[in-house]
């Protein structure tokens, strides 16, 4: 992608209200970038509603594109998009994963385990200790701690992370070159030395309480597994765990006494199948051997990624196109729905919902396509 191309694309990821879906519509439709650009509130009308559509004019005619574009490079600021090298490949596995991520310091390693570390703000002794303990023991063993940096659990324990000499990204709900929560300074300043700081949101976006939670995807996206130290029951922690349920995550949580109202929502949680937390040594120990499991299982040799793909040219032969054409947007790495719309826009392809539901259905019953997790479709072995 040329400087021009990026900075149309700059100009999409400057839209709050605009992730990867439907970024991809807009790019399906308009071709590129700048045919995005310059499609003007007609074009976008056709596609985004009202409100989105306001905001983006506003935003095409406050400032000078170009200038912004071009102030990222003297703040230190990077701008990753899906198709480019170094885009973590996680996030692309996501629900509506972002078009683009800003960054300061570096972005997570690809083929580096990742834990995210959450719970409340308003934490107890006891939940400083094990946060704490848990950030130090994931740092020293040189699994990245992904979290929010926001007071409490999540900055005590990247803090913790990068102290043990391990590395720590923190996923804003505002601007990469805004602190915030502010007392969280020093810890942003350790983060792009030693780790990097990520958000969706352009340069220059403060924190709104309506951004937190498009960001807690990003938190949970990046990492292999959760685990929750302290939430009450109604917490906003909790809405982290349901987008990492939803991403097909495991979630571990910290026990908490039942008459402690910050444990209420840990406690629930383990009614409801969550893993339990006893240790950071046994935590790691089975995390580890799972996540080594899937990396053997995602990453097969030559000759089997070889036999694999002729094995699946003559399957994909016997296929009628509607069904051929949804047949090669998957892998052996199951996607959920969302993807693969987003997968099938992105090649001119348009299929609605319905049709693909039904599609995916077709070929489930006849072997080729196996659904692991609810709402989650990849390729059968068969």
């Amino acid at each position: 992608m040329t400087e021009t191309e990026r900075m149309y694309a700059y100009f999409i990821c400057s839209i709050p209200m605009i992730g990867g879906v439907r970024a991809g519509q807009l790019l399906s439709r308009f071709g590129d970038p700048q045919g995005v650009y310059e499609a003007g509130t007609a074009g976008w009308r056709e596609i985004l509603n009202d409100s989105v559509v306001e905001y983006m004019d506003r935003q095409k005619k406050s400032g000078n594109l170009e200038e912004e574009y071009h102030s990222l490079g003297e703040k230190q600021i990077g701008l990753v998009l899906q198709e480019e090298e170094g885009f973590p490949q996680k996030l692309l596995e996501i629900p509506d994963p972002p078009y683009g991520l800003f960054y300061k310091g570096k972005l997570p390693e690809q083929k580096q385990p990742s834990v995210a570390v959450i719970g409340a703000r308003e934490c107890s002794e006891y939940g400083r200790f094990v946060a704490e303990e848990l950030g130090r023991y994931l740092g020293s063993q040189g699994i990245q701690v992904i979290s929010g940096m926001a007071r409490g659990i999540d900055g005590i324990s990247q803090q913790a992370a990068l102290l043990a000499g391990g590395t720590s990204y923190g996923v804003l709900g505002c601007g990469v070159d805004i602190c915030y929560p502010s007392q969280n300074r020093k810890l942003y300043e350790e983060l792009i030395q030693k780790g990097g700081l990520l958000s969706t949101y352009a340069p220059g976006t403060k924190a709104l309480p309506a951004y937190f939670p498009p960001r807690n995807r990003i938190v949970s996206g990046l990492a292999d597994a959760l685990i929750v130290i302290e939430a009450r029951q109604k917490s906003g922690t909790l809405i982290t765990v349901d987008m990492a349920l939803e991403q097909g995550k495991d979630v571990y949580v910290v026990p908490g006494r039942i008459t402690d109202r910050l444990s209420d929502g840990c406690n629930r949680l383990l009614t409801q199948g969550a893993g339990v937390f006893l240790s950071p040594e046994s935590f790691t120990e089975e995390f580890m051997r799972n996540w080594e499991e899937k990396q053997e299982l995602s990453s097969p040799d030559p000759a089997q990624k070889i036999r694999g793909r002729r094995k699946s040219r003559k399957r994909i032969e016997k296929l009628e196109e509607p069904l051929r054409q949804v047949y090669k947007l998957l892998d052996c790495v199951p996607k959920s729905t969302e993807i693969i719309l987003q997968e099938a826009w992105k090649k001119g392809e348009y299929i609605d919902i319905v049709t693909l539901h039904r599609r995916l259905m077709e070929l489930e019953l006849m072997g080729y396509v196996k659904q692991n997790t609810p709402g989650y479709f990849g390729t059968s072995a068969n």
